[in-house]
């Protein structure tokens, strides 16, 4: 597929997992296309409810819960257009990206064995396995620490072969906090820094109080 020769190069949004203890970049997954909607949710974290002390009215506990939804769309019909270019579409379809999208939220074969081995040595008390920890990045002005709360798959077409070769994928992304990280942990430094470009870019609205015309303020 050919696009129109003066169109600006499109940035993918996609999702940088990193080692939980050295975090350095372990892998990269990119959505194909670009989803056409992000939805945005976010809870207030205030310290009274409706029938909360009124003292605390104006008192906030953190930072709001933010969650992303987004639909990706996964298509090998393009590549199977051109099967010698694109071996692997051919021999197995989109299995291969939806795999390591489901790598997401599931720990290694790998893992899975120590913790067996573990196991079998005696050892009562192990720790969980832990996590990649998740970059969620949609632009340069957006990059957030994420865990993914919901995933679901639709496959729609199949090849003769059975191979997936068109499906929906829809995710629900949590921002992970400093509630969730506490201050000293690397991950909340990527929380600080998203929360520090959101403060730039409020700045960038303006917000002149003269504009609001005829209104008074008490």
């Amino acid at each position: 597929m050919t696009s129109f020769p003066r169109s600006p190069p499109i940035l993918k949004a996609g999702i940088v997992l990193l080692d939980p203890i050295s975090f350095r970049e372990k892998r990269v997954v990119v959505l194909q296309y670009n989803p056409d909607q992000l939805s945005r949710t976010l809870q207030v974290q205030a310290m009274s409810g409706e029938s909360g002390d009124r003292s605390e009215v104006l008192r906030l506990k953190g930072a709001p819960v933010e969650t992303f939804k987004l639909e990706a769309e996964l298509d090998a019909t393009d590549q199977l257009e051109f099967p010698d270019q694109n071996k692997s579409v051919k021999d197995y379809g989109i299995f291969p990206q939806l795999a390591l999208l489901e790598s997401l939220i599931s720990p290694s074969s790998g893992q899975l064995s120590d913790m067996e081995s573990i196991l079998g040595d005696g050892m009562v008390e192990i720790m969980p396995m832990e996590a990649p920890l998740a970059l969620f990045v949609w632009s340069v002005q957006r990059v957030a620490p994420v865990r993914v709360t919901e995933f679901s798959i639709t496959e729609e077409a199949f090849d003769t072969q059975l191979n997936p070769i068109r499906a929906k994928v829809s995710l629900s992304l949590r921002v992970l906090t400093i509630s969730d990280f506490g201050f000293g942990h690397k991950g909340s430094d990527y929380f600080m820094a998203y929360l520090k470009n959101k403060e730039f870019l409020a700045k960038k609205a303006g917000g002149n109080i003269n504009k609001l015309g005829s209104v008074r303020l008490l």
